[in-house]
């Protein structure tokens, strides 16, 4: 591994610690180190409390800055996210279009946001009035998966300086070309005791989470998340995580074949199902089961020709370790299409089963790849059933139907953390909607206001007035008990 690392605009050298949090992996960690971890925190947090994040004027210009710098870095993104991940150009600019608008909506709401709230004020409380202040936490720390190494960084990011708060980025170490693309956008944008980042592989992750933050923003898998969370607890931080699992999408007999076929596969082959909130598997009604296979084939070569692995339009796996994985869950028995893999690519084509049941490996754990089982039903009842014996609680779920009836069933039988009717993956795309898990699949929500919210502390304010003083709460108590038992009747 490397031992030189750099920050926003000082180079520090040193030799990695033995880190106490467990389950991650180690490699070549030796003692004697200059405490480079803890004096990015520290310095950060003095800034922090000189109160320069705080005021609208500041938040604003930050944010004008990022927004600035992603457009003109937008070729290297895409050259990176090709680069680590196989990004096609359309796919890349979904990812950092989608940050732009993010950064935009901010700009446009943020003074708003940032208004004291008034709330009614309870009797006990008079004289006076009450709101609700949005405030800093301090120094954030945001740690970014692989899979959409640029937004899913830059979005936390844009959250945490609306709020006023200070960052250190952590990039994924799967994707070390963004990893350098988001370090050049960063030093371009802001000062070190402002907003950092390290790059590096599981050890610096590591040291860094023995630091004391005031929130921890993950996204990743429920494994690390664990760990994350169990870090976070040693200094009682506030942590948000967001997650995944086994999200099912299902097509009622009355779906529109035609538009679910498209916008099921368009939700699963994005990033070549490499997404947190693709769809899983879908759970057909036997009423349609062939005619909806025969759509499925049909779209899934409308989109990626006779060859996907020639398609322009289909990226690779992250590494060989995920292929192997993904790989290992296509039963060759049950393919309806596809099948075919290349570990040398890291290439494993859209690949459909069939006659998929709920004790199939595949329906153990979650995909995260492009391969979709199907797997059917015959009435809602055996739906919701087969529902409950996924792993957790997912972090999405899709519903093709033209019942409102069907919908309320399903939405009223189950529990998950966001999704659709009639689409998928589009939820996350508006920022009036809250993003974000439950159980295994999450904590916490961001996207839009919820961003803002979620890295902000809600401080409670009572001002009472002087003028004049109800005495009735004072003591002596005597003779008061009777009265508040008539007030309260």
């Amino acid at each position: 591994m490397e031992h030189s690392w750099v920050t926003s605009a000082a180079a520090y050298t040193y030799t990695i610690r033995r880190p106490s949090v467990g389950a991650l992996p180690e490699s070549h960690i030796s003692s004697q180190t200059e405490d480079w971890a803890a004096e990015a925190v520290a310095r950060q947090r003095r800034y922090f409390e000189s109160g320069a994040t705080r005021s609208l004027a500041f938040r604003m210009q930050q944010l004008r800055t990022l927004k600035d710098a992603i457009v003109e870095y937008q070729s290297d993104i895409q050259d990176a996210l090709k680069a680590d991940i196989g990004r096609p150009p359309f796919e890349a600019y979904i990812e950092i279009s989608t940050a732009i608008e993010d950064l935009k909506h901010t700009l446009k709401h943020l003074k708003g946001w940032m208004k004291p709230r008034r709330v009614s004020t309870s009797m006990w409380a008079q004289p006076g009035r009450s709101r609700i202040e949005s405030t800093p936490q301090g120094v954030t720390f945001l740690l970014g998966p692989y899979n959409y190494p640029f937004l899913l960084l830059i979005q936390p990011l844009i959250g945490s300086i609306a709020a006023g708060n200070t960052a250190v980025l952590k990039p994924s170490s799967l994707n070390p070309t963004v990893a350098d693309v988001v370090e050049k956008i960063i030093k371009r944008c802001f000062s070190e005791e402002y907003v950092c980042v390290f790059k590096g592989s599981t050890e610096v992750t590591n040291v860094l989470l023995e630091q004391r933050f005031d929130h921890i923003f993950f996204t990743g898998s429920p494994r690390v998340g664990r760990i994350v969370m169990a870090a976070a607890a040693k200094h009682l931080t506030k942590v948000t995580l967001e997650l995944g699992g086994k999200s099912p999408t299902i097509v009622h007999k009355d779906a529109n074949l035609k538009v679910a076929a498209r916008r099921i596969l368009a939700g699963k082959m994005l990033n070549v199902g490499q997404t947190c909130v693709a769809p899983d598997h879908v759970h057909v009604h036997e009423d349609i089961k062939e005619a909806f296979e025969q759509t499925l084939v049909a779209t899934l070569k409308e989109f990626y020709g006779d060859d996907p692995s020639q398609s322009p339009d289909l990226g690779r796996m992250i590494n060989e370790r995920h292929f192997d994985r993904v790989a290992g869950l296509i039963d060759t028995g049950k393919v309806l299409a596809g099948g075919q893999t290349d570990r040398a690519q890291k290439y494993i084509a859209p690949t459909l089963l069939k006659d998929v049941t709920m004790d199939d490996l595949i329906m153990q754990e979650e995909i995260f790849g492009p391969v979709l089982p199907l797997l059917t039903y015959r009435s809602i009842e055996e739906l919701v059933g087969n529902l409950k014996k996924l792993p957790e609680h997912p972090l999405a779920l899709y519903l093709f139907t033209a019942s409102e009836q069907v919908e309320r069933q399903v939405l009223d039988s189950t529990q998950f953390g966001g999704g659709c009717i009639n689409n998928t993956v589009m939820h996350v795309a508006n920022p009036n909607l809250p993003f974000g898990g439950v159980g295994e699949s999450g904590m916490g929500a961001y996207h839009g206001k919820n961003s803002f919210d979620v890295f902000s502390h809600q401080r409670g304010i009572l001002k009472a007035t002087t003028l004049f003083d109800i005495k009735f709460r004072y003591a002596p108590y005597k003779d008061k008990v009777n009265l508040i038992r008539k007030m309260i009747r």
